[in-house]
């Protein structure tokens, strides 16, 4: 009789960490589901900056290849 309710004890201490870790693994779970989305937020921004880079650079870009043609039409007179 004492060996079934040690028994029984045992199962349920058992059933309880199963329990525990459970929720312990939700609770992770959600953790890292904000951290995801907080860290393709951070993307979405550092996408939209190089993108601007890209253009500005491209003007500037524009800009240098006019002046080099200017000094070329400037030397030719």
């Amino acid at each position: 009789m004492y060996f079934l309710i040690g028994l029984s004890l045992v199962l349920l201490g058992i059933a309880g960490l199963q329990f525990t870790y459970l929720f312990y693994v939700d609770t992770l779970y959600r953790q890292r589901k904000q951290y995801m989305q907080t860290l393709e937020h951070k993307l979405a921004v550092a996408n939209k900056r190089l993108e601007e880079a890209e253009q500005l650079l491209a003007q500037q870009n524009e800009m240098v290849d006019e002046e080099e043609a200017w000094a070329d039409v400037i030397e030719d007179r």
